[in-house]
Order: C-alpha cells, then sequence, then structure tokens
C-alpha cells in the first residue's frame, strides 16, 4: 500500500482548542459579513471576533459604507482597512450592528465587555435596527455566570462599589469615555433581575448584561459550520 507521501495526499492535522475557537469565530464573522449591503449604516463591535469581522467585510468590497465604531481599536482597525467611520449622532439610525459575545445562554441573555467596550457597545445596538451577535461554540452556556463588566463614574467609586457589592475595580485603563472598569462578580441568578438591580445603583454608567431583545439574530460558529439562532428581538424577522 503506497504510503499517503506516495499519493501526494497529505492529512491535516487536527486543530488545537485555539486554532478551533479562531476558525470558529472566523466562520461566524463571514457569515455576517454576508448580511451587509451597499450603502448600509453599520455598527461595528470591539474584541477577538470582530477582529475576523472587519477584513471579512473588505473583502467584500462593497460601496457606500458608513461605519460606528465601539472602540479607538476598532476605529483603528476599520479605517487600517479603509472604511469610513463617523459618529453615531453624524450616522444616526443604523442598519446593522455585529459584536462579539462572552457569554450566551439559551434565552439569548448576553454578557459583554470583557474588554470595557460594553457602555458603546449597548449604545450602538440599541441604535441599530438589526443587532447581530457573532461567536465560537465555547461561548453558549447553559447559565450565565459572573463575571459581569461594569462601568463607573471615578466619584465616590469605593462607595458605589460596596453598594455593587460583590464587585471589584478591574486593572484596566478607563474606558474610552473615562468610566472605570469593574467587575460584578456574585451570583447571577434571574438576569433580569439582576440586570434591574445592577442598573438601579447610582454610580454606575453600563453594565454587561444585554437582554435578548437587543437580539436580532446569533450566530455561531461551530465544528459543523455557523449556527443560526433567532434572538429575543421580536422585529428581527423582517430585519435580517
Amino acid at each position: 500500500m503506497a504510503s499517503p507521501g506516495a499519493t501526494g495526499r497529505h492529512e491535516q492535522p487536527p486543530l488545537n482548542d485555539a486554532a478551533l475557537r479562531e476558525a470558529q469565530k472566523a466562520a461566524a464573522a463571514r457569515a455576517s459579513a454576508e448580511l451587509i449591503e451597499d450603502g448600509m449604516r453599520v455598527g461595528l463591535g470591539t474584541g477577538s471576533t470582530v477582529a475576523h469581522l472587519l477584513p471579512a467585510i473588505a473583502r467584500r468590497g462593497l460601496s457606500g459604507l458608513r461605519c460606528v465604531a465601539t472602540s479607538p481599536a476598532t476605529e483603528q482597525a476599520a479605517l487600517a482597512l479603509g472604511m469610513t467611520v463617523e459618529g453615531l449622532d453624524e450616522i444616526g439610525e443604523l442598519d446593522i450592528a455585529i459584536d462579539g459575545a462572552d457569554q450566551v445562554d439559551p434565552a439569548g441573555w448576553l454578557i459583554k465587555g470583557g474588554g470595557g467596550a460594553h457602555t458603546r457597545e449597548k449604545i450602538v445596538a440599541a441604535h441599530a435596527r438589526s443587532f447581530v451577535v457573532i461567536a465560537s461554540a465555547e461561548k453558549v452556556v447553559e447559565e450565565l455566570t459572573a463575571p459581569v463588566p461594569l462601568e463607573l463614574v471615578d466619584f465616590a467609586v469605593q462607595s458605589t462599589l460596596r453598594a455593587l457589592a460583590p464587585a471589584s475595580l478591574r486593572d484596566l485603563p478607563p474606558s474610552p469615555d473615562g468610566g472605570l472598569i469593574a467587575d460584578y462578580l456574585g451570583e447571577i441568578g434571574d438576569p433580569s433581575a439582576l440586570a434591574a438591580r445592577l442598573a438601579g445603583t447610582p454610580g454606575l454608567v453600563e453594565h454587561g448584561l444585554f437582554e435578548p431583545e437587543l437580539v436580532s439574530m446569533i450566530l455561531i460558529g461551530t465544528a459543523d459550520g455557523v449556527e443560526r439562532r433567532a434572538g429575543g428581538d421580536p422585529s428581527a424577522a423582517a430585519q435580517v
């Protein structure tokens, strides 16, 4: 029997876990880029999955795109690829926003903000007709768990942390808008109840729990391709 080398065929080595995650992120990013059309107003998220999205959009060669970036890093990467980046106030309502997630639960609740950009990410998602979430398979969980990213004002921050307890500041630079980045470290339980508690705490700018009603579609890269899930946005079917 001829060896694989003799026949010209070479088996591909299996991907390690890190490479598999990156491949899944890239697949989800490519699928979301296909949703963008000429002339759209597009919100660009932040993070490692969005790093795959930007070149996927650029490769499509679309014309007339106007983009809003949720972080300086995303803005710089988009500009380097020749994209037009403007402020949300200049563009107004977005046709679509695309972003990653740290965790996705069965009901469509998200935890976002591992990079500290969740305030801008939530603003952009809320001003998009369609909000599409892209993730690799390991981001899908049965139940959300801490940490939940927080952005806090600097004034009386220790008092705010006590009100949010258990919570602690994270060793990160301030957000692009000057807020301090922290994490809620306790039990989540009912995400809706926790979101209301966090949002009602004076000194909190924004938290990283994103409700299903914000989400139009979730694209999950898996070993078998890209799985599409409907989000909780009741108008999503007509938009994506």
